[in-house]
C-alpha cells in the first residue's frame, strides 16, 4: 500500500497552495497517494487520520496568528504525529507554523520573518522572486513574507539552502523519532502563480526539483 501524505487545506490556508503542495507530493518517487484534510474535507484533521499517514503537509497561507488561532486544538495531535515517527513539511506560512512563536514547537528554534532580518535583500512583503543557495547552488524561487530559521546550534539541523544574508532558508530537522522539513520560498510554486503577481518566472523544474530534494531529505533520503 502506497504511504499516505495529507495536506492541510482549510481557512488556514489560501487557494492554490493545499493544491500545489499536493502536485509536488504526487510527482514524487516516494508514490504518495495524497489527500486532502481539513474542517470541509472527507479526512478530517484529527489524532485518527494522522495515525494512518506517513506525511502531514502545512502549505502557505496568510497571517501566521490568524492561522494558528484555526489550528492549535491541533497542536497535540500534530506534535504527537511526528514525534512518533511522521514526518512534517511546511512551506511559508506552514514553516511558521512549524516555529514556536505561536506555532506547534517542532523546530530546534523558531522562525522570524526574512524582511526583518539583517542585510535581507528586500524589505516588503509584496509577491517576488528571492535568490537563495540551495546545496551550495544559486537558485531563484517565487516568495511571498517568508521564514527564516533560528537555530540554537548549528549542529541541530540540516540546512539545505541559505538566503543572500546567510541565514537558513530550508531545512530538515529531526522532532523525537521524526522529522520535520521547512522552508521560506516556494519551491512547489506553479507557472500562474509568478504571472499573477507579474513575476517573471525562473524555469520552473528549477524550483520543483528542489521542492522534490526537500521531500526526499525529510523522508531520509
Amino acid at each position: 500500500m502506497n504511504p499516505l501524505a495529507l495536506v492541510y487545506r482549510g481557512p488556514a490556508s489560501l487557494p492554490g497552495c493545499p493544491e500545489a503542495v499536493a502536485e509536488l507530493l504526487e510527482s514524487s518517487s516516494h508514490g504518495f497517494e495524497v489527500q486532502f484534510t481539513g474542517p470541509d474535507e472527507e479526512v478530517p484533521l484529527c489524532k485518527s487520520s494522522l495515525s494512518a499517514a506517513t506525511l502531514y503537509a502545512q502549505p502557505g497561507g496568510g497571517r501566521l496568528s490568524y492561522a494558528y488561532r484555526k489550528l492549535r486544538r491541533h497542536h497535540n495531535d500534530i506534535r504527537s504525529f511526528v514525534w512518533s515517527g511522521g514526518r512534517y513539511l511546511g512551506f511559508c506560512l506552514g514553516a511558521y507554523l512549524a516555529g514556536a512563536t505561536p506555532g506547534f514547537g517542532l523546530l530546534p528554534g523558531d522562525t522570524d520573518r526574512y524582511i526583518d532580518t539583517e542585510d535581507s535583500a528586500f524589505d516588503h512583503a509584496d509577491d517576488t522572486v528571492v535568490a537563495i543557495r540551495w546545496r551550495g547552488r544559486r537558485r531563484k524561487l517565487y516568495f511571498q513574507d517568508g521564514p527564516v530559521f533560528l537555530l540554537d546550534s548549528p549542529d541541530v539541523a540540516n540546512v539545505l539552502a541559505t538566503y543572500s544574508n546567510g541565514m537558513a532558508a530550508a531545512l530538515v530537522a529531526p522532532f523525537g523519532t521524526g522529522h520535520v522539513g521547512v522552508v521560506g520560498p516556494h519551491p512547489e510554486a506553479t507557472r500562474d502563480w509568478y504571472t499573477d503577481s507579474g513575476l517573471r518566472r525562473p524555469i520552473l523544474r528549477t524550483g520543483r526539483n528542489l521542492g522534490l530534494d526537500l521531500v526526499d531529505a525529510v523522508m531520509g533520503r
